[in-house]
């Protein structure tokens, strides 16, 4: 089985290269389920009703988040009533949303998505780690293919993250930073493992966002309004191949492409 995962879309430029290029990669690598993380769909930051169901118009199967979700309190009322609009699972009990859910492929199969948060850096919320060790539990009741999507900002913190769950899901994928690392590897117990996707949206930027801004708010440490950039957009992801009986993943390759690939 082949998953697509695609990294952080940021704004309208990331939205568009995703609604351009995603049919054309389904075919051509053999797709048999795609997810995406949207957090940063909406101006870079959030995501609002009508960009959720342009997302998921683009035929993807699932979309995960991270701290950004919470941007927009429209969305609110769509997390709680959507299964696949994921926002991080070690959120305190009583926020709105799923952190878990299970889809299946066109041929039967059935995958998990968990959606994590780190602390490091971030917030003080629930312990990512016994959070995943109980919900990976449950979900291994209903299939062997888990996928994780460790939203977080140390490396440390995924990379620890990625040894906790070696030989019980199918991948560990870290997102939040925007940058694509190159450390993709399968581990010794068959999980998937690479420490950010990276970002989906405008190449010449600071991680989507206008240069020229945050290099002046650098240089003046006066806060600035972040607004995305415009030009040339990359598509960042990974391409599993995962054995749908086992779990184990067969393969991880990176991906990143420009709109002309």
């Amino acid at each position: 089985m082949k998953i697509l995962f695609i990294g952080d879309i940021v704004g309208k430029p990331g939205r568009q290269t995703v609604a351009r290029m995603l049919p054309r990669l389904v075919a051509r690598l053999g797709v048999d389920l795609c997810v995406a993380n949207c957090e940063n769909a909406a101006s870079g930051f959030g995501l609002t009703p009508k960009l959720y169901h342009e997302l998921k118009a683009m035929e993807i199967a699932v979309l995960t988040s991270g701290n950004h979700i919470w941007s927009k309190k429209e969305i609110y009322p769509v997390l709680d009533a959507e299964a696949t609009l994921l926002r991080p699972a070690n959120y305190p009990e009583g926020v709105p949303g799923h952190g878990s859910c299970i889809v299946s492929t066109a041929a039967g199969e059935r995958v998990a998505f968990l959606n994590l948060m780190g602390r490091v850096f971030l917030y003080d919320i629930e312990c990512p780690f016994r959070t995943a060790e109980a919900a990976v539990a449950k979900l291994r009741e209903e299939t062997a293919v888990i996928v994780v999507d460790f939203h977080a900002e140390a490396t440390s913190e995924k990379i620890a993250m990625g040894w906790f769950l070696d030989g019980k899901v199918s991948a560990v994928l870290g997102t939040h930073t925007h940058v694509q690392t190159a450390d993709d590897t399968i581990l010794p117990g068959g999980t998937a493992y690479l420490t950010d996707v990276g970002m989906t949206g405008p190449c010449n930027s600071v991680i989507g966002v206008k240069k020229e801004i945050i290099i002046d708010k650098y240089l003046h440490q006066i806060p600035r309004r972040f607004d995305t950039a415009k030009g040339p957009c990359r598509l960042s992801g990974v391409l599993l191949d995962i054995d749908g009986r086992s779990g184990q993943a067969r393969e991880i390759r990176r991906l990143q492409l420009e709109e002309d690939s």
